[in-house]
């Protein structure tokens, strides 16, 4: 996106869930900051330190970030298509393959569909598919699949949410 961030501030997912965190920018920013002089409970812990490592290791040697851009312009493709095919999909948006589908009542006011949605929900999850509410009125869903997820878990995935959409959108 042709942006450099002047500071990066990472945790959690560093350390696959354990206390650790991580601060990273220019040696013009962080040359004035002094050994002990920054840090926090997630700073230093050495469990935390070692699990990170090997977080590293494996997203470099399974290429993590190349499989969630991957997996993410699939999903988008996706969930557009859906879009097309029901009205009720006012908008998709995300990036990676971190998404949101939005639903609405009627696609020419956008009204919010929270209703729809939370039916939309209750049916993915009675077939097996968890998916997260989300948005300011509660109308939208958002899928967060793992990073290692197969791709043949996706395909279910999809199938289970499109036919509850078409049920109830």
């Amino acid at each position: 996106y042709g942006v450099v961030p002047d500071v990066v501030v990472m945790a959690k997912a560093l350390a696959n869930g354990l206390p650790l965190s991580a601060v990273v920018a220019s040696e013009e920013l962080m040359g004035d900051i002094h050994p002990g002089s920054l840090g926090g409970t997630y700073g230093g812990n050495p469990i935390g330190c070692a699990t990170a490592l090997k977080v590293i290791e494996i997203m470099e040697r399974e290429d993590i970030p190349g499989r969630a851009e991957k997996m993410g312009i699939k999903l988008r493709k996706r969930l557009n298509e859906f879009q097309e095919k029901y009205p009720k999909i006012g908008d998709v948006r995300g990036l990676g393959p971190m998404l949101a589908m939005e639903f609405v009542k009627d696609s020419k006011t956008k009204k919010p569909d929270a209703a729809g949605s939370s039916a939309i929900m209750k049916e993915c999850l009675k077939n097996g598919l968890m998916t997260l509410k989300a948005g300011l009125y509660s109308n939208a869903i958002r899928l967060h699949p793992p990073l290692i997820i197969e791709d043949d878990l996706i395909e279910t995935g999809l199938g289970i949410l499109e036919a509850a959409i078409k049920k109830h959108a």
